[in-house]
């Protein structure tokens, strides 16, 4: 099986951290490798049983969350990267479903639906508030609009994800827009149907609620880099609206 590597960057938020933990440690195809990038307080976190000897703790004074993924892909050995971000999960056959994609030598990127959640924390508990599931192919035209396909749902051959140079630091919102945009030039995304990743959304703490200078101004340069129409920014909960399912409570 594929030699895998996850990336996690982290900051400040050791419940939900841990959460994501028990996501990968639940797998049924186990990563050899977890690297939790981390520009927080520092303290390494026990990893779960299932991840004794597997995971690293890296110290960063990263600036942007492209640049803690860089960083913790250049410290670590893995054929295939996938990434999590520190809120969101993995549902347990995520990674055996991508890892089965590149038995094709010729996929270099695959990625998983997402189940868009709403959540609230009530006593420490996740409570899920209400659900959009985001199951489209790869569409050159719709991504030009809208970046639907999100970084927890990835995974990405590193021969690949060096060549293109990995996410560019001049980023701080939207790096993984501009990272699909520059693969797309040179290989083909595969689509692995079946809900592989949740992508969590509370009121607060998620940077897709930000629509201030910077990421407007970060849009704007995706829109001069590659040709698209004038983006407004967007919270991945209404992207999900415009491209997913309708929503369901739960």
């Amino acid at each position: 099986m594929p030699d895998i590597l996850v990336v996690i960057p982290t900051r400040e938020r050791r419940a939900l951290l841990a959460d994501a933990l028990a996501s990968v440690a639940a797998q049924e195809h186990l990563p050899k490798r977890v690297v939790v990038c981390d520009v927080g307080d520092y303290s390494p976190i026990d990893p779960p049983r299932e991840l004794a000897g597997r995971l690293t703790h890296l110290r960063s004074q990263a600036a942007t969350v492209g640049t803690q993924r860089n960083e913790a892909v250049a410290a670590a050995p893995g054929d295939l990267i996938t990434f999590l971000d520190d809120d969101d999960r993995w549902r347990p056959e995520h990674l055996a479903g991508l890892a089965a994609a590149f038995q094709d030598a010729s996929v270099d990127f695959a990625y998983r639906d997402t189940a868009v959640l709403r959540e609230r924390i009530e006593d420490g508990r996740r409570v899920v508030l209400e659900e959009r599931v985001i199951a489209r192919d790869w569409d050159p035209a719709l991504m030009h609009t809208h970046d639907y396909i999100a970084p927890s749902a990835w995974c990405v051959r590193r021969s690949c994800f060096e060549s293109l140079g990995g996410f560019d630091p001049a980023f701080r919102y939207s790096d993984d827009w501009d990272f699909l945009m520059r693969l797309a030039r040179v290989t083909q995304p595969r689509r692995v149907p079946g809900i592989g990743a949740e992508i969590r959304m509370r009121e607060a703490d998620n940077a897709s609620l930000d629509a201030g200078a910077e990421r407007r101004a970060d849009l704007h340069r995706l829109e001069e880099r590659y040709g698209l129409p004038p983006i407004e920014p967007l919270t991945f909960w209404e992207v999900a609206e415009i491209v997913g399912r309708r929503p369901r409570m739960t």
